[in-house]
């Protein structure tokens, strides 16, 4: 802004927050920390909760997680035989919970499986080519009407795989298990892609608040093409947007860094802040082999099974292209043992979900191709991403210039029995405000998802709502995880 006044220089750039809830997942909020610094949380392995145990089922599939009021979904590739990639074999299959942590398959009567049906197929052979990546998501924006789940699904057929046809078609649900086309052509054309689009394993899709339109995430690829007619050499994910679910833009790479091959993208609206949208990509190490050829042997597998590996990572966006990869390293690192070290295992599935007053889960998809084949949860303290750290030696965050409304600030915090927060109010030239000071500050000590900040004489900042100020948090042996003003 040449020639601008400081003052417009401050005002350009503030930050307004509003009553939002604002985790701590990059810099965005921050100016500067001095003896304090960003870190990554590990989510917490609570162990398998799902099995594919049945004949249907198979050894390798999909995951999405829904929570749909009171009841947990979810929908995931079943195939019962060694058939390829969009055969006839393929299925979808769903489970359910109350809690997100105990799991049934009821049988459903819906599909005929070998003569029965006993099973939990909620699409079989008379959904052809749709079975293979299935994508249910809960409809909450404008052309949700009385179907409030709906899906995209690909045309996927492995014998034109190579064939510049198909596409995403789109279905709807009333009840989570019964489906209809609600258009018989496909809503995102295909004709332009090649394979990649049917191709795609998971299609997260969701309304987006902070974009008031529905966006769609797909597999793409960049980079130079692998083979002459081949869309690139490093798998991605491209985005594709729509006012009401059936006219969709073409589709446009994300922007992230660095570029490594994410072999499913796994994004949605984080439930308690729906204008951040959080990823947990699967990472996929092409051609890294772990496991020797003897535990290959071991665990039944055949070669080319063991000749990658993956893991998942950790991404933000805040709407349009643009992700935020502040933590580049793992979120979650493979287990032990060379079952955890095969080829696309450890895929999160698409889908984070509540499952108790302070935490919340994902779920990975675990030993790949493996008679042990399962679903895991993986738990994390709610808005527990990442965290501003500070160590025993103590430090201080100061955030940017921001506005807001509301009469009290919340944080998200823990510290340890001798560790602090406090917390002073300045202006936007990192004065301290007089009666929100660091000296008046009542010190913050305990572990706490919504603890209201106070001094001396008051907590309430109403008096201040509207006008740019600055936080400045005074922290040792502690970690914030989230802010807001309410």
């Amino acid at each position: 802004m040449d020639g601008a006044s400081p003052r417009e220089r401050t005002m350009s750039q503030t930050i307004d927050i509003g009553t939002r809830l604002e985790p701590i997942v990059d810099r965005y909020l921050i100016d500067r920390l001095d003896g304090t610094c960003l870190a990554l949380q590990q989510p917490r392995d609570e162990g398998p909760v799902l099995r594919r145990d049945r004949p249907w089922e198979g050894l390798i599939g999909y995951f999405t997680v829904l929570k749909d009021g009171d009841t947990y979904r979810a929908y995931y590739r079943g195939k019962s035989g060694d058939g390829p990639d969009g055969a006839s074999d393929e299925s979808t299959c769903y489970a359910e919970s109350i809690d997100g942590r105990r799991w049934t398959k009821p049988d459903l009567g819906l599909v005929e499986i070998d003569g029965s049906r006993a099973n939990n197929v909620i699409l079989g052979p008379e959904a052809p080519a749709v079975r293979h990546n299935f994508g249910p998501f809960l409809d909450t924006g404008p052309a949700a009407g009385s179907f409030r789940l709906k899906a995209l699904a690909g045309l996927f057929d492995h014998d034109k795989r190579d064939a510049t046809t198909g596409g995403m078609l789109l279905f709807g649900s009333r009840d989570g298990i019964r489906w209809q086309h609600l258009r018989d052509a496909p809503v995102i054309d295909q004709s332009h892609r090649g394979p990649t689009l049917s191709d795609t394993t998971s299609v997260p899709t969701f309304w987006s608040q902070v974009e008031g339109c529905y966006v769609a995430y797909l597999r793409d690829w960049v980079g130079p093409p692998k083979r002459p007619g081949h869309a690139g050499s490093i798998r991605w994910i491209a985005r594709s947007t729509s006012p009401d679910l059936l006219a969709w833009t073409p589709l446009e790479k994300v922007r992230a860094a660095p570029v490594e091959h994410l072999y499913t993208s796994n994004v949605q609206p984080y439930f308690r802040a729906p204008h951040l949208s959080v990823a947990f990509p699967a990472r996929f190490q092409f051609g890294r082999q772990v496991v020797t050829a003897e535990e290959c042997r071991r665990l039944g597998l055949t070669p080319d099974y063991v000749e990658d590996c993956s893991d998942a990572v950790f991404m933000t966006s805040r709407g349009g292209l643009d992700f935020d990869r502040t933590f580049p390293e793992s979120f979650i690192r493979p287990g032990i043992g060379p079952n955890n070290w095969i080829t696309r295992t450890n895929y999160p599935a698409t889908g984070l979900v509540p499952t108790g007053p302070y935490e919340m889960s994902l779920y990975l998809l675990q030993d790949n191709a493996q008679a042990t084949a399962h679903l895991r949860r993986y738990s994390l303290r709610l808005d527990g991403f990442a965290s501003v750290h500070a160590s025993y030696a103590g430090g201080e965050m100061v955030t940017k210039p921001l506005t807001f409304a509301g009469t009290r600030l919340l944080l998200n915090f823990s510290t340890s029995s001798a560790g602090s927060i406090r917390v002073e109010l300045q202006d936007a030239g990192e004065r301290p405000l007089p009666g929100y000071t660091l000296g008046e500050s009542r010190e913050l000590i305990g572990n706490h998802i919504d603890r209201e900040v106070s001094w001396a004489a008051r907590a309430d900042v109403a008096a201040l709502a509207g006008r740019t100020v600055r936080l400045r948090l005074l922290m040792q042996d502690a970690d914030l995880f989230a802010l807001r003003f309410r």
